[in-house]
């Protein structure tokens, strides 16, 4: 993975297993072969689905 698919910035780091952090726009998200599920960190460190916020129609991801 060498750019964040949710806003297309370089600026990503791994933190575990196929999961990766961008500092672009503070998501973190996990690969599962061709499948990628995004996540937004709560001010917590909890994390929320960004599936789950475009069903709400909350997409405000921090900027």
């Amino acid at each position: 993975m060498t750019r964040c698919p949710h806003c297309n910035c370089r600026d990503i780091g791994k933190i575990g297993t196929q999961q990766f952090y961008c500092w672009g726009c503070f998501v973190e998200f996990s690969v599962t072969g061709e499948s990628v599920k995004m996540f937004q960190v709560e001010e917590d460190g909890s994390l929320i689905s960004l599936d789950r916020l475009a069903d709400a129609g909350d997409l405000s991801i921090g900027m």
